[in-house]
């Protein structure tokens, strides 16, 4: 007797596409919207990182849009589970994404780390560009790595203060997923 077995994965069919994709159409979005998409981007982290999960490769082109544009972050083969107290020693993740202590090959916290890329999306929202930007890749990296970067005058206040606590060279400093940072999003 020959025995098979099979295996079935079934997935969400998400209709809408890349955000990476809506975002080269639409360009630089109006603040409810980029609030919307930054709210779920957030619950969603929150709930990966109160699993241990840190995505490590966030970026417009893995977060989905479904039939109403509600977000789904997706492709988490670069993902690890990270226990409290543990540090991430693997470099992974998109150059124009990826935190400067990925990039510096440093053990790093992977949910800080998704919290900078969070940020450097969050700026591509609003602003319709990316904060760090060359095609020279050494020259980005070390862009990335000095964190240096010019917000745009019609960026409000607010959100300005939101893009300069996520995208902070220090990963003590920078923000973190909390119930704070989420009434932060709320709020604005």
């Amino acid at each position: 007797i020959s025995s098979c077995c099979f295996s079935y994965l079934v997935l969400e069919h998400v209709s809408g596409g890349e955000l990476f994709d809506y975002l080269l159409k639409r360009g630089r979005l109006p603040a409810k919207e980029a609030r919307k998409f930054l709210w779920q981007i957030i619950s969603a982290l929150d709930f990966c990182h109160k699993h241990c999960i840190c995505h490590r490769d966030l970026k417009p082109e893995n977060l989905l849009l479904d039939e109403k544009n509600n977000i789904r972050i997706a492709d988490f083969g670069m993902a690890s589970l990270q226990v409290e107290g543990s540090m991430l020693e693997t470099s992974c993740g998109s150059p124009h994404y990826a935190s400067p202590e990925v990039i510096r090959g440093e053990k790093y916290d992977g949910r800080r780390a998704d919290v900078w890329s969070c940020g450097v999306i969050t700026f591509a929202l609003i602003v319709g560009s990316l904060p760090f930007d060359d095609k020279n890749l050494r020259l980005l990296l070390e862009k990335v790595k000095q964190g240096v970067f010019h917000i745009p005058q019609f960026v409000p206040h607010e959100c300005q203060e939101l893009l300069r606590g996520m995208i902070e060279v220090d990963p003590q400093k920078r923000m973190t997923v909390s119930f704070n940072f989420k009434s932060l999003i709320q709020s604005g």
